[in-house]
């Protein structure tokens, strides 16, 4: 990683109706070079907000002069400054754009309402009694006030490992949306009645899902490539890819994969035999609804993890599903061994001797 010099860049210059170049010497910003990409800060230092903007454009010098003016503004070790800094951080940068995206509003309401508290308040534990108080603004809506616990988490996590404080305040603070789907299961009459009514591609990532248990975005993106005599590997992008899951080949498996053309280096395409890059949630709903089920997508990875039991150890499809070996334990207690143990109580209600 190398340092280069405060960056130059030339900006268009209208002058008498005629065109100038201008030059525009970004002095104090901060450029690291590392495996051939350049990256732009704000300034030198820990917690320098990252600048996503090309150098040069309008955009580019209106979001070095916001982050120079918050820097200018926010007393350091607040709420504020670590939010400040947590946006140029790598914890915040190497998210998927689609999360920054729904996360960047739910760090501005964490802004405008802890900004000016000292980090040192978030080692007390009255303050979980405030964050509480925070989050049951939306209390009407369960699942969005979790969501507002969880990237406030996420920021308090990050203050954690940069030792502004010692612990995770929200650690402990329980859900408000009690539903839990990764106990409802796609039935095979169900993966069948949508198959009867959806198009070949959504009928191929419907039975994809169900036969290998992975999200949605991770099925979207994997590749004929990641195919191998005897298993499917990739890395998953939830976990930023670090995580890599080794998913068996067996014959149903094996089937399914055989019967999808590779038309594209992806397993998955649209109705043009292209890569899916949008409109596959679209595609999706209207082929549920045309089918009438009120089952999720993610529902398919409890289906998966049924599959799987009997051919793998709980473990093994806790490490394929990316669930925890509780989780799984809990869904085949409820969708497996259930009808095992009714057989049985049937068998030995009807053959048994009375007592």
């Amino acid at each position: 990683m190398a340092k280069g010099r405060a960056p130059t860049h030339w900006k268009p210059n209208c002058e008498n109706g005629r065109t100038a170049i201008a030059k525009i010497d970004l002095k104090g910003v901060y450029v690291v070079t590392a495996k051939g990409r350049t990256y732009h800060y704000a300034w030198r230092g820990r917690g320098a907000p990252r600048l996503l903007s090309k150098p040069g454009t309008p955009e580019f010098i209106a979001e070095l002069n916001e982050a120079l003016a918050t820097r200018r503004q926010t007393p350091k070790h607040t709420v504020a400054w670590l939010c400040t800094c947590f946006r140029g951080s790598e914890d915040y940068t190497t998210l998927a754009a689609s999360t920054r995206r729904q996360w960047t509003p739910w760090i501005d309401r964490i802004q405008e309402h802890f900004g000016t508290l000292s980090l040192r308040q978030f080692d007390r534990p009255q303050i979980r009694v405030h964050i509480r108080k925070w989050r049951d603004q939306w209390r009407a809506t369960p699942r969005t006030a979790d969501y507002a616990v969880q990237v406030l988490s996420r920021l308090l996590s990050y203050a954690v490992g940069e030792g502004h404080i010692q612990a995770n305040p929200c650690k402990g603070i329980p859900s408000l949306y009690r539903a839990n789907r990764s106990e409802i299961i796609w039935t095979q009459e169900d993966i069948q009645k949508l198959c009867n009514v959806a198009s070949p591609e959504i009928s191929w990532a419907v039975r994809l899902a169900a036969l290998t248990g992975q999200r949605q975005g991770d099925l979207l993106k994997m590749a004929w490539s990641h195919v191998g005599l005897n298993s499917i590997e990739f890395t998953t992008g939830k976990s930023r890819n670090r995580r890599t899951v080794i998913i068996p080949i067996y014959q149903e498996l094996r089937q399914l994969l055989d019967s999808i053309p590779k038309r594209a280096t992806t397993i998955l395409t649209n109705s043009d035999g292209l890569p899916w890059r949008s409109g596959f949630g679209s595609s999706w709903n209207k082929a549920l609804k045309k089918s009438g089920l009120k089952l999720h997508f993610h529902d398919l990875r409890g289906t998966a993890a049924t599959r799987f039991y009997g051919r793998l150890t709980v473990q093994e499809i806790a490490m394929v599903v990316g669930w925890s070996e509780t989780r799984v334990d809990r869904m085949i207690d409820r969708y497996v061994k259930k009808d095992e143990l009714l057989r049985d109580t049937i068998r030995r209600l009807e053959n048994g001797p009375r007592t």
